[in-house]
């Protein structure tokens, strides 16, 4: 299972972003590399409950769809409109932002006390784990969005 909790697939996913330049152009979408590494370091922030957003109910929150979406099935390349608090902070310096997302993760990875967790803004209610395994799913779509 891939996860950000296991030290080969964290690994992996910090050499894939290391191999990208910020002239790296998208295979699809509308995101730089910048920005999408920026995308990236917000998610991270409200996984770490730096901030809220807007919550969204739905039958995303149903377990065997949320799972199958989440976990199992292709995720479509493009215009998926996430919520606009994920897409917050503009890109700094591209050295800046992989130091950010870097710490951003050992945090995640080191904050194996936490019970509470914040809900996914579409997907609802998230362990430890579950964000671990998504967070890993999230950063791979976007880094084959960029070839890496």
């Amino acid at each position: 299972m891939k996860t950000l909790l296991d030290p080969a697939w964290y690994e992996r996913v910090l050499s894939r972003v290391r191999a990208l330049r910020p002239e790296t152009p998208a295979r699809w979408g509308r995101m730089t590399a910048p920005q999408m590494l920026a995308h990236l370091c917000d998610q991270m922030r409200y996984t770490l409950g730096e901030y809220r957003v807007t919550l969204h109910r739905g039958p995303l929150r149903w377990p065997p769809v949320k799972h199958a979406i989440m976990f199992w099935l292709p995720w479509p390349k493009g215009r998926i409109k996430g919520s606009p608090e994920m897409f917050l902070t503009p890109p700094v310096t591209w050295s800046a932002d992989l130091v950010t997302f870097q710490s951003l993760l050992d945090r995640f990875v080191a904050k194996s006390s936490a019970t509470v967790w914040p809900e996914h803004p579409f997907f609802g209610t998230m362990t430890r784990e579950s964000w671990a395994r998504f967070s890993y799913r999230h950063f791979d779509h976007h880094l084959r969005q960029f070839g890496a």
